[in-house]
């Protein structure tokens, strides 16, 4: 998932580096705005894509775990960077009020892969 997840991001990145731009001056008065969502979308997707990579490759952490960590990065990069990608396009404006769940989510992915990484080698540790 996480491979797949970098392809999109870069997909992603080159459309708003080289389709995006004039597409967004002809239809948007705020285009320079949703030119920097679309790229911060494009960023943490890859970040993302990056972690989940990690969790992947995370053999001291165990398999349920690695899932449970990876369900919640992958549903806070659909949540963030999905909802910018729909806004940018769409203009429904509800949708930038979903992307701080995103947000919380990949926040709370991120403390459990530390908190279980931590925890798998104190117990090894103990062992």
């Amino acid at each position: 998932m996480g491979c797949l997840l970098a392809a999109i991001s870069v997909a992603c990145g080159a459309i708003g580096a080289h389709l995006l731009e004039n597409w967004l001056a002809e239809n948007f008065e705020d285009a320079i705005r949703r030119q920097e969502l679309w790229e911060t979308a494009s960023r943490y997707l890859m970040y993302h894509a990056l972690g989940l990579l990690a969790v992947g490759l995370a053999g001291s952490i165990s398999s349920f775990r690695r899932n449970v960590i990876g369900a919640t990065m992958l549903l806070g990069v659909i949540l963030f960077s999905g909802c910018l990608y729909a806004y940018v396009l769409t203009d429904v404006k509800p949708l930038v009020h979903v992307v701080p769940l995103g947000g919380m989510s990949m926040i709370v992915s991120w403390v459990m892969f530390a908190w279980f990484m931590f925890f798998s080698q104190t117990n090894d540790a103990g062992a």
